[in-house]
């Protein structure tokens, strides 16, 4: 199973997020990646980001090498074959979804707040239906990983994801409330934070 959602995450990553982020730099030489680095609430969101998605890929290469599973803490009450199936049709709608919305986003997407450009406002397609698409998405990805490994180190993943995002979709909304003012109290009135 560890092997599966490696390849998984590994292409998740990739399709959703550095494939995006180049293609956009070398298309319009956008720099996509802006999380901050500092002492500030960006920059400690944008450190704990890494160390939760970098904390993914560690406990799947450990479980790899040979840590027996029962390191991480097994959480056997919720396992099965129901669970595990749940899972992984939340990983694989989750990552569709992501697509989408990243490819919807077109030159607003960014990974972070950039506060040096005013990109247009995404509201159209998903984000018609949630003013968060692609933090929904990874959210659903983080609980489908928990469903298909279940210990205590993927919970303690889903946890730390959950908080961080919950903490940067409300920064990032007061930015894009900063910046584009009406246009986003309207959007904000009319589409649900999640769905």
């Amino acid at each position: 199973m560890a092997l599966e959602l490696l390849i998984f995450f590994a292409l998740f990553f990739m399709a959703a997020f550095f494939w995006p982020t180049w293609r956009l730099w070398k298309r319009e030489r956008v720099k996509a990646l802006v999380l901050t680095y500092g002492d500030t609430a960006h920059g400690l969101v944008a450190k704990w980001f890494r160390v939760t998605l970098l904390g993914i890929f560690v406990m799947l290469a450990a479980l790899l090498s040979g840590v027996p599973a029962s390191a991480t803490g097994p959480l056997q009450w919720i396992e099965g074959e129901i669970t595990r199936s749940t899972g992984w049709a939340l990983l694989v709608v989750s990552l569709v979804w992501v697509i989408a919305a990243q490819a919807q986003m077109g030159s607003s997407w960014r990974i972070g707040i950039d506060g040096g450009t005013r990109p247009p406002l995404v509201t159209t397609g998903l984000f018609a239906i949630s003013r968060n698409p692609i933090f929904l998405g990874m959210r659903a990805s983080l609980l489908g990983l928990f469903l298909v490994l279940p210990n205590a180190y993927s919970l303690a993943i889903l946890i730390a994801g959950e908080i961080l995002i919950q903490v940067q979709v409300r920064l990032e909304e007061q930015h894009l409330s900063t910046v584009h003012d009406a246009e986003f109290r309207r959007y904000r009135a009319s589409v649900r934070r999640w769905l």
